[in-house]
């Protein structure tokens, strides 16, 4: 079994849930942004951005808001060019899926997300069960970062952009010609200049709430915070209220995210919102919330999330929110004995091959777990986990110059504070010319590639830095060769350990040719979030491409993810 039983996967959250009943933000140390929840019955389901990477659409469950798993994508891939396919050095890094809003409406989970970049139009999704299939409803126009809403009384709108709500048809499929088109409010002095967006929108009391981000870039006056504008009627007039602001650990604000609740359980009201963190991406953290005067306050402090200091110079719990000592909670919903442990975010993988489920739960239907995601769309017919049993093969698909553009890049989330991923790669059959190899995936990445040159193969540990030009293309990468040596070996093991802990996004490198003596191979390799680039947290990324001709390929034993 590959040695199954000493690589178990160490989920996201530490497994023993059973144990657990407090938690610490960030609840998923990983990059998972643009959060949006529904609760359904017990059980909430979130959905977060994933931009250029396929599968889609990701959908979690948890019983408790704090355990997540993975338990389907809305859609394999987006087929609106050549760009999706990384063809012609054209990308969609950091564009594509953003911003999702996930709703559950008469019996049925939908999803809305829109594309962005050119042709930039919307998806909306449905499906009867959140574990799917998903099917595709309609493509209306593009509305930035929107939030979509089922009025009691039966119509539908997204609030999108800033201050703009839009009616839809009763289909979903379009605009609604004569319906609703209008902008809602006007910004104040004090939001004209910020960067005001991120809408998620609830109905509580009769009253409608719009929740958005508000920053200044460059600003260091004040930090990140969430604004709620609040209407008695959709179409206002709406005021507005600053419902969360404060610096948490060492990371400035918090801002964008959602609110979930329930006046009738003993659950209440809480908010979970992402925080930017640097190389390891945009993290989510939850917070109770606390209804002031119809308003809902977000943090234990009424506007503030938990940090060591705030509690010394506050005390602990003023008020009366579920806040234990300075920096925990408990667990709105302690149900971990009556449900199992979830399986994560981010996990290991011995690739021997899943059933496909009823539902398509396994991702382009050919049995990977859902831990993983492509760099793009992917070239099915170049990647098997059936060719050789127990193996994920990698085949040249295209001749390319380098990682950035190469297909089949398949990839999975780091996590916080420290985490370490390992693989076994046999290599015997690469071309001239060939690289495959594991690194640790971005803009600027550190990778470790195997490189056939001729009739031998070199080990090398690089820096490589991508140069973009706009929209999103790949200009070049630049490369530098930070140690090399040469390999004998058929079979090869690489790892990675990354280190997220404040004032470090770093990554070092070890190699192995027997499984058992680990070579650090150069120097640590800085991990960095680029928003004009990838746009998204850095990533574990196992590769295999052709620089001269095509017929290589490499059996991917294994992938072990240890957290620390």
């Amino acid at each position: 079994m590959k040695k199954l039983l000493a690589y178990l996967f160490c989920g996201l959250i530490t497994m023993g849930t059973h144990a657990q009943t407090t938690f610490r933000n960030p609840v998923i140390n990983a990059d998972a942004p643009d959060v949006s929840i529904c609760k359904v019955q017990d059980t909430y389901y979130m959905i977060s951005t994933t931009m250029h990477l396929m599968p889609g659409g990701p959908i979690m469950k948890s019983k408790d808001m704090i355990n997540w798993e993975v338990i389907s994508y809305v859609f394999d891939r987006i087929d609106d060019g050549p760009r999706y396919n990384l063809e012609d050095g054209a990308t969609v890094y950091g564009q594509g899926q953003w911003a999702s809003s996930i709703r559950y409406h008469m019996g049925k989970f939908y999803v809305w997300f829109t594309a962005n970049g050119a042709p930039g139009r919307g998806f909306i999704f449905s499906a009867d069960k959140a574990e799917g299939p998903w099917t595709l409803v309609a493509r209306p126009p593009h509305m930035h970062d929107g939030s979509l809403f089922f009025d009691e009384d039966g119509r539908v709108y997204i609030f999108c952009e800033t201050n703009r709500l839009v009616e839809l048809k009763e289909d979903l499929s379009d605009v609604k010609p004569g319906g609703i088109n209008m902008q809602i409010f006007e910004r104040d002095d004090e939001e004209r200049t910020a960067l005001l967006e991120g809408s998620s929108v609830i109905k509580h009391n009769g009253k409608y709430y719009l929740c958005m981000i508000s920053m200044k870039w460059g600003v260091n006056d004040r930090v990140r915070r969430e604004v709620c504008y609040r209407a008695d009627k959709i179409t206002g007039p709406y005021e507005k209220k600053i419902i969360l602001e404060t610096p948490f650990e060492e990371y400035g604000g918090v801002g964008q995210g959602c609110l979930v609740g329930d006046d009738q359980s003993d659950l209440g009201w809480w908010a979970l919102i992402f925080q930017d963190r640097g190389g390891i991406g945009r993290v989510p953290s939850l917070m109770p919330v606390t209804w002031i005067d119809g308003w809902p306050m977000c943090g234990e402090y009424a506007g503030e999330v938990i940090n060591p200091q705030l509690a010394e110079s506050k005390g602990d719990n003023p008020t009366n929110n579920p806040l234990l000592d300075k920096r925990s909670y408990r667990i709105p919903n302690d149900l971990s004995k009556k449900h199992p442990s979830p399986k994560g975010y981010i996990g290991s993988d011995e690739f021997d091959q899943l059933p496909v489920d009823e539902n398509g739960g396994y991702h382009a239907r050919k049995g990977l777990k859902l831990y993983w995601q492509w760099n793009h769309n992917p070239i099915d017919e170049a990647w098997s986990l059936t060719e050789r049993p127990g193996y994920l093969r990698l085949k040249t698909a295209r001749v390319v110059d380098n990682l950035n553009v190469a297909p089949n890049t398949i990839t999975q989330r780091m996590s916080g504070p420290q985490c370490t991923g390992s693989v076994k790669i046999d290599i015997s059959k690469m071309k001239d010319g060939d690289i495959c190899g594991f690194a640790a995936y971005n803009g600027d990445s550190g990778v470790l590639r195997i490189v056939k040159k001729g009739s031998k193969v070199y080990l090398q540990l690089t820096e490589e830095k991508a140069v973009f030009k706009q929209p999103r293309n790949v200009e070049r990468v630049d490369v530098e060769v930070i140690e090399q040596v040469q390999l004998k070996a058929k079979e090869v093991y690489l790892k990675i350990h990354a280190d997220f802990n404040q004032g470090r996004d770093m990554a070092a490198f070890s190699y192995s040719t027997d499984g058992q003596k680990w070579n650090t191979i150069g120097r640590e390799v800085a991990m960095r979030f680029d928003y004009l680039r990838h746009f998204m947290g850095t990533k574990f990324a196992i590769f295999n491409y052709a620089t001269k001709q095509l017929g290589g390929y490499v059996d991917v034993d294994w992938f072990h993810f240890e957290e620390e």
